[in-house]
């Protein structure tokens, strides 16, 4: 039994030691001993390689204009661990974590004492069960479920009837897990297509669709398409678009979050959200969605945290994120900021990324230097591995905080500041310069100058 949130994080944080282990069997027999809560909900369920967070916002946003109270699932946090499990945008408090680990602590004691495959629950497995728990016994309406990693053996795939799922993209991520082609990791990611629920997907490549449209018509699941059942067009670089189907028109539509691919974001989640209401038969406003749409923000994703000088950070932590933040930093960085000509960026990873894939499409983005960095956490790369990988040697530094200092110290009135990678590193350097609101952003960086220089 544990008495503290401190205590309750280092339990939960204990299983950390058992890796990741795909498969169902030990998180559905937890469940069960919790009365599967996870049949008594009503849930989007969520998956893809990119653009999960930001759907999952959206669809909190588009519930919460209709006063419904929605529960979310997330990973991983950005400001603190509570926000993975949400209700209205409010993480979990620290008493209500304290109780439901000590609900699920002494049935995942029983299961490792076990001699046989429930042995070893892992961290995300225990965190799920009590996600499903904890919206149930809060009454959630509706529960907007993130898958963790892939889809069809993830343990949030315990969910056996949604009333819609949603495919955002499928990239090349998690190799050693997943698959090595598109092909094989769009057969894990509709994975979590059920038997007569619809299904909505995203910005998806022919060859990956080629399997989802396969796996949906074995299921008798209804499809919806981006650019087939459903339409979005940018009107410009702002977030400004139009979204169109067979149910509505809807003009002049607008997301705050950066980046073209933003919109096809919105896109998805306003068309989930249509499935959702029709499935039960609710109703909607035009002037809802937009209400929904404009109230939508992710910590840490093309967040802008300084205006002067203006210091982005963005959580691009694959080779398809990466590619994406290319295309931002050009669309709405430099061409909607006309003062601006030359980007630094900040970039630091994890061991299981591809690496060297990133920082190939980072070296690429004209008008800017790329510098290498790392951060506290057992899964971040060195600079040493970082060098190793791609033979950059020109500017690098082994701790963030001197780098980004050096960077803001010798930046001209025309440049900028991109901090981007692990999501690990982005939380990291988020909490350094924005959650202790004490000073300004710009009296911070001049205080770490003067404690770093």
């Amino acid at each position: 039994m544990v008495e503290t949130y401190t205590e309750a994080l280092d339990w939960i944080h204990g299983r950390t030691h058992f890796g990741v282990r795909p498969g169902l069997s030990r998180v559905s027999y937890l469940l069960k001993q919790l009365g599967n809560p996870q049949d008594q909900l009503k849930i989007i369920h969520v998956a893809g390689t990119n653009g999960k967070g930001s759907t999952v916002t959206y669809l909190q946003e588009l519930f919460l204009a209709k006063k419904m109270k929605v529960g979310t699932y997330t990973s991983p946090y950005i400001v603190v661990f509570n926000e993975r499990i949400s209700i209205n945008g409010k993480p979990i408090s620290n008493e209500e974590l304290i109780q439901l680990v000590n609900k699920v602590q002494p049935i995942v004691q029983r299961m490792d004492e076990t001699t046989t495959e429930l042995q070893g629950i892992t961290e995300f497995e225990v965190i799920t069960a009590m996600m499903f728990d904890y919206f149930l016994t809060e009454n959630v309406e509706v529960a907007v479920i993130e898958v963790g990693l892939g889809g069809l053996l993830d343990c949030t795939n315990v969910i056996h009837t949604p009333v819609v799922s949603g495919i955002t993209t499928i990239g090349l991520d998690h190799i050693d897990i997943l698959g090595n082609t598109v092909e094989e990791i769009a057969r894990q990611k509709a994975g979590i297509i059920k038997k007569n629920c619809p299904v909505v997907t995203g910005n998806i490549s022919p060859a990956a669709m080629t399997v989802i449209q396969k796996i949906a018509k074995e299921k008798k699941a209804i499809l919806y398409r981006l650019n087939e059942e459903y339409h979005v067009q940018g009107e410009n670089h702002f977030g400004d678009f139009i979204f169109r189907n067979q149910l509505a028109s809807l003009d002049s539509l607008h997301t705050p979050l950066m980046g073209r691919h933003q919109v096809d974001n919105a896109a998805l989640a306003i068309q989930l959200f249509q499935v959702y209401m029709i499935q039960e038969k609710l109703t909607y406003t035009k002037e809802l969605i937009q209400e929904g749409l404009e109230r939508a923000f992710i910590a840490g994703r093309m967040e802008t945290i300084s205006d002067n000088p203006l210091i982005i950070i963005d959580g691009a932590h694959n080779v398809p994120a990466v590619q994406k933040l290319k295309e931002t930093i050009h669309s709405t960085v430099i061409e909607t900021n006309v003062d601006i000509k030359r980007i630094n960026i900040l970039f630091a990873a994890i061991d299981t990324k591809d690496s060297l894939g990133m920082i190939s499409i980072l070296e690429d983005i004209p008008n800017s230097e790329l510098i290498l960095t790392s951060f506290q956490n057992d899964k971040a790369c060195s600079v040493g591995e970082l060098v190793t990988l791609s033979g950059l040697t020109h500017r690098v530094y082994s701790d963030w905080q001197e780098a980004m200092t050096h960077i803001v110290v010798g930046m001209k009135a025309d440049e900028a500041l991109v901090i981007t990678g692990s999501l690990y590193f982005i939380s990291d350097v988020r909490k350094k310069l924005i959650e202790t609101p004490i000073v300004s952003i710009e009296k911070k960086i001049k205080q770490l100058a003067i404690d770093v220089l």
